[in-house]
């Protein structure tokens, strides 16, 4: 089953686009909005798999109670995802990049506002193409959390999205994935994404948008419950296996008015591997 979705693709130009965390109006973002065919991977006779498409969707239950306090996310989650990572990839370390960030549908996107709470915070659904890191940005944060305790030469690493629905199927802004055999390297634009946190000194790096081919292959999973999770690969530095999977949100055209709205809990995790 496939549905017709709209997808904000980023148009070239002169200015070096740059979005923010936080406060949306800052953005530079020239949308290129195209209407798309996005197929439900849950229909597929050979499911998506972390080797081939670069994304796969699998059971995960979370002893997290409420997602919603972010002193019970940050003891109990990190180490389920690192777990889970370690068992799915087969590397040596796993360490986790980023806290955990809960986005809100519900939220409004004129607000300006990011409601910050200890380690875990919350963010809008991003509504563009986009794939978090460049592979430069990938090896800086690959050394910043490379960890300390192991002396052998780093032999891979690969950094994955661990994405969650934490409402009620279905949902509404479901997030949909491009197949990353089907990316060029010229459909790639860097753009400068800034941290802009309530709180916290300002910072930024560099990300990725993407621009329209005709080409790329589109999937989402439909009614998403809490009790699976959506991982897919950011940057892998083996250049026989999948990397750089685009990303955005989109309106789920089929999803009845009146659901509850979207909200997903992700993390971003690098996995290890050492040689001798």
């Amino acid at each position: 089953m496939t549905v017709e979705g709209r997808i904000n693709y980023i148009s070239r130009t002169a200015e070096r686009p740059r979005y923010h965390v936080n406060n949306v109006s800052r953005d530079v973002l020239p949308l290129d909005t195209r209407t798309i065919q996005i197929e439900d991977a849950r229909s597929r006779a050979q499911p998506p798999s972390l080797t081939r498409e670069g994304f796969a969707l699998f059971p995960h239950k979370s002893a997290v109670s409420d997602f919603r306090n972010p002193q019970e996310v940050g003891h109990v989650y990190p180490p389920e995802i690192e777990r889970l990572l370690l068992e799915l990839t087969g590397a040596d370390r796993v360490a986790l990049s980023t806290p955990g960030v809960r986005r809100c549908a519900e939220s409004s996107p004129d607000s300006g506002q990011l409601a910050a709470s200890g380690k875990l915070y919350n963010s809008r659904p991003a509504h563009f193409v986009h794939i978090d890191v460049t592979d430069s940005t990938a090896v800086a944060f690959e050394e910043r959390w490379r960890p300390k305790d192991h002396v052998r030469p780093v032999r891979r690493f690969a950094i994955y999205n661990i994405w969650r629905a934490i409402s009620p199927p279905p949902q509404d802004l479901p997030l949909a994935l491009c197949d990353s055999r089907s990316v060029s390297a010229s459909d790639l634009i860097e753009a400068d994404a800034i941290m802009d946190i309530p709180g916290k000194p300002e910072s930024s790096y560099v990300g990725l948008v993407i621009g329209h081919n005709p080409c790329h292959r589109w999937s989402y999973f439909s009614n998403m419950s809490r009790d699976e999770v959506l991982v897919f690969k950011t940057h892998d530095s083996d250049p026989g296996q999948p990397s750089s999977v685009p990303h955005s949100a989109f309106t789920n055209p089929t999803c009845p008015p009146g659901v509850v709205p979207r909200e997903s809990i992700e993390m971003r995790g690098i996995a290890y591997w050492f040689g001798g």
